[in-house]
């Protein structure tokens, strides 16, 4: 019976684990710097789920407000950005709770910035109006679209973020695309 040498570590994991315990430990340095390494993650996720930039970066400061009282009971059984994603989905959800609540109804389609357009209008339009639609799948439909489309994760990383199984995220993702060729 051999014995055999533990892969090495990722030094980016490693790093996060590291700035992880030092905010844990109350360190304002380190946790700033894994704000700041997690921000856009956070950002884009938001606006990939709301479409509006605007409450985006709301989502976004929530969440980060929300990191900083959260900070000491990460555990570490999942990477520490899977953490921040179900955060940042449970802050969308508030987010969109809030607003049916007010009666305000969420934007159909996303805001095109210059310095965010695609260079054929057409390509972008398409775009848009697919994520519009992606925004009005079932809660669960649209989450799994979202992670695996829209953030490039693997069936088994969004399983994990969503807390279901792989499998089960296999089967809303197929759910969804029945839907979207219905919608689109």
């Amino acid at each position: 019976m051999g014995l055999t040498a533990a892969p090495p570590r990722d030094p980016a994991t490693a790093l996060a684990e590291a700035l992880v315990r030092r905010a844990q430990n109350g360190d304002p340095d380190a946790f700033s710097e894994l704000v700041g390494t997690h921000y856009d993650l956070i950002y884009r996720t938001a606006w990939r789920w709301c479409g509006n930039r605007d409450d985006a970066e709301d989502i976004a400061q929530d969440v980060c407000i929300k990191l900083g009282g959260a900070i000491a009971g990460f555990d570490g059984r999942s990477a520490f950005s899977s953490w921040v994603y179900r955060i940042t989905l449970n802050a969308v959800r508030d987010w969109q709770r809030a607003g049916q609540r007010r009666g305000r109804h969420a934007r159909s389609y996303a805001e095109i910035s210059p310095t965010e357009a695609e260079p054929d209008q057409e390509a972008a339009a398409t775009s848009t109006q697919l994520w519009a639609a992606v925004r009005t799948l079932p809660e669960k439909q649209r989450d799994a679209v979202l992670l695996v489309y829209a953030e490039e994760l693997s069936h088994a990383e969004a399983a994990d973020i969503m807390g279901i199984k792989e499998a089960t995220i296999s089967f809303h993702v197929h759910e969804a695309r029945k839907t979207l060729r219905g919608l689109l």
